[in-house]
């Protein structure tokens, strides 16, 4: 993965105080990352960084929608996001950090690259199965979700039982 240059800020340069930068994320952005899941995307992410002497601190806030594909009925929907995330970096050679609120960069940095950073925030904002709305208040109409209902277990399918086996549910 490439540096995308907008993404690449020069703290260096910056004076120490806090400090606004904001990005428009499409379709693009992600292509980029090879992530082809989003139908659409139309994302807004802010940035404030505040920089001390020794260490930076980035807070992300990000909304906006994105076009998903429903997990059950396969179609297509508008899924509104919105999320934060905080990250501190500090300045330190030869440390890995195990804590992902945590970045270590070597002492003479001079800028970071917030890309790698968005995106994966924005994927884990992302909920695991995506369903779509209409399933949940039940308005959706499709073929899927009909058949889906019509191959459905019927409720006595558990009530139903043995009668065999309920000799040794007596025993307990």
């Amino acid at each position: 993965m490439k540096s995308l240059s907008p993404y690449l800020i020069k703290f260096s340069g910056l004076k120490e105080g806090i400090h606004l930068f904001n990005y428009e994320l499409g379709n693009k952005f992600f292509r980029n990352f090879d992530y082809y899941d989003f139908l659409d995307a139309k994302l807004f992410a802010k940035l404030e960084l505040e920089k001390q002497s020794t260490l930076l601190n980035l807070k992300f806030s990000f909304n906006g929608e994105i076009e998903v594909q429903c997990d059950v009925s396969m179609e297509s929907f508008n899924l509104d996001l919105k999320t934060e995330h905080a990250v501190v970096v500090k300045f330190k050679d030869d440390i890995i950090s195990t804590d992902d609120k945590v970045i270590f960069m070597p002492a003479g940095s001079h800028s970071i690259d917030v890309s790698h950073l968005i995106y994966e925030s924005i994927i884990l904002a992302v909920p695991q199965k995506k369903v779509h709305p209409g399933i949940e208040n039940g308005s959706l109409k499709s073929e899927i979700v009909e058949k889906l209902e019509a191959l459905k277990p019927k409720k006595n399918f558990k009530e139903k039982t043995d009668p065999r086996w309920d000799k040794l549910k007596d025993l307990l």
